[in-house]
């Protein structure tokens, strides 16, 4: 019998959910219905089912009627995909009614969220999945299996570097991101792929967590650092924005002109704020220390004004050392083709033994995003999955256990203090 479907959150991510549902996964599901705070922008995400997808329009509903929608479509699922800081109120509400939750990461923003989530969970008995597709890329697959097997004995420490370019990393700057009361900042937002891909590879979880940095090179206050002497609020309609290279312009891209400027009309959101405008209270230059229940140490930095994407990686263990390094496609979140999205520029993992030989691995790329992690996630949330002996499917848990290492990051920026991590959140684990 097929599972029924709801979608919550028709922006820039929400694509990447229905467009699969019924593109590849008709067989075992029916999408029947879409929320949204903003009427345009469900109208869009319909015009895309049926135009691009060939597919019959489904219901809308406006966010004020979420639990009309759930009593009148009866999903057995509910998917997340709407802003941060309301994944919480969508899932609990969604468990509340007798649904399974499927959420884009994060779970949530902080931890108070946090525990009321997992108190849902606990009262209800609802399932809730995280959607971390970094685990599925098979070259993270791949580094999970070489630890896993020894190749380096022990991991007792990762060195862990992640650089978001001009392009990408500008784009949290311009968006609701740049609130950190909507994303819980990058150490929440983007670095809880990262913080999970260590649990991940470690089998382990956080401990100890102390994070340092700021807001160092966007914003207001630094504009003029960056020769900027001409200030605007947004591109649109700004001759200033003509010559600023971190602008955007919403009219000469079709798809970001229908799901964002022509829904303006409706909430007032602008999606092409400036780079260097008020309103920006998250960091852009981050260094985190954490220490691992089994002993493990993580240094971990973020920047995001760099001239190019993806990340460095050392293990270092009791017999030798992996030393990573991967350049990711970079993009604007709905701004591009999807299908390049994680698409890799370069990739090398080399395995160091403390006696012998170094090495190069292998790793076979497969057809989708992310090297063909993708569509082994989609599978696994909406097909048939497989039998996986590397257990990539993320559960609340998994979802809880990464955010709280960046919501931990955050007290520590706020306090100048390390912060223990089973302080922050119950997890409820017997």
């Amino acid at each position: 019998m097929k599972k029924k479907y709801v979608l919550v959150g028709t922006g820039g991510r929400a694509e990447f959910f229905y467009g699969a549902l019924v593109r590849d996964f008709q067989e075992t599901c029916e999408l029947v219905a879409f929320c949204d705070a903003n009427q345009t922008r469900l109208n869009y995400a319909n015009k895309l089912l049926k135009d691009k997808y060939e597919v019959s329009e489904i219901n809308t509903y406006t966010a004020d009627r979420f639990d009309e929608m759930v009593e009148t479509e009866k999903p057995d699922i509910v998917i997340v995909t709407s802003m941060d800081r309301t994944h919480h109120r969508y899932i609990i509400r969604a468990m509340e009614l007798g649904c399974d939750v499927v959420t884009e990461k994060p779970m949530t923003v902080d931890a108070e969220k946090t525990q009321a989530i997992i108190d849902t969970i606990e009262r209800t008995g609802q399932n809730v999945r995280v959607t971390f597709n970094y685990r599925y890329a098979p070259h993270n697959t791949k580094i999970r299996e070489l630890i896993r097997e020894g190749a380096i004995g022990q991991v007792n420490s990762v060195h862990f570097e992640w650089a978001l370019d001009t392009q990408h990393g500008a784009d949290y700057f311009r968006r609701w991101h740049r609130d950190k009361r909507n994303s819980g900042g990058l150490l929440v937002h983007k670095s809880t792929h990262h913080f999970d891909l260590v649990n991940f590879w470690l089998d382990t979880e956080p401990d100890v967590v102390y994070a340092t940095g700021g807001l160092r090179f966007y914003g207001k206050e630094n504009a003029e650092e960056r020769g900027v002497t001409k200030f605007y609020e947004r591109a649109h309609g700004s001759e200033y924005a003509k010559e600023d290279p971190f602008a955007i312009d919403l009219e000469s891209n079709e798809h970001l002109k229908s799901m964002y400027l022509d829904a303006e009309k409706e909430d007032g959101y602008h999606r092409d704020q400036s780079v260097f405008g008020d309103g920006i209270n998250i960091e852009d230059t981050l260094g985190v220390n954490v220490t691992y229940k089994n002993k493990a140490i993580l240094t971990y930095s973020l920047n995001a004004y760099l001239p190019w994407e993806g990340y460095q990686i050392a293990f270092n263990g009791t017999e030798g050392r992996i030393e990573v390094r991967v350049r990711e496609q970079s993009y604007i979140n709905s701004g591009g083709n999807k299908s390049d999205e994680g698409k890799l520029s370069e990739k090398s993992i080399r395995v160091l033994p403390m006696f012998g030989e170094s090495y190069e691995v292998e790793v076979e790329e497969k057809k989708g995003g992310h090297g063909g992690g993708d569509p082994e996630l989609l599978n696994d949330l909406f097909g048939v999955p497989k039998e996986d002996e590397f257990k990539r499917a993320a559960s609340h848990v998994d979802g809880a256990i990464s955010i709280l290492t960046g919501i931990a990051g955050n007290k520590s920026l706020a306090t100048g203090q390390a912060v223990k991590v089973e302080d922050l959140v119950d997890l409820k684990r017997k």
